[in-house]
């Protein structure tokens, strides 16, 4: 299935005690801002075929609702989105979120 398509059927997200603060603190990426990039169109998802992990993994390019341009890796468990990583967008990416996007 598409990995957009996987995504539009969970019903929310999943945030555990260790994961929650990783990403505000490393990337300043708050929690609310990685749920917007699900939500705000445009947004770019592909599998992740390079991790090696038993989970599958998604990478998805997407934007807040300041505009800002997030890259965002998570899985789905079961019907819910689990955030792994949240930072801002490459240069690379952000040509690939608006040549795709």
């Amino acid at each position: 299935m598409d990995p957009i398509e996987r995504l539009r059927r969970c019903s929310g997200f999943d945030w555990d005690d260790w994961n929650a603060g990783k990403n505000c603190e490393k990337h300043r990426v708050s929690n609310g801002e990685c749920e917007q990039a699900f939500f705000n169109p445009p947004s770019v998802a592909m599998p992740n075929h390079d991790h090696a992990d038993d989970e599958d993994r998604i990478l998805l390019l997407g934007k807040t609702e300041s505009g800002r341009k997030l890259f965002v890796v998570c899985t789905i468990r079961g019907d819910l989105i689990r955030v792994i990583s949240a930072r801002n967008m490459t240069r690379r990416e952000r040509e690939v979120y608006f040549t795709y996007g």
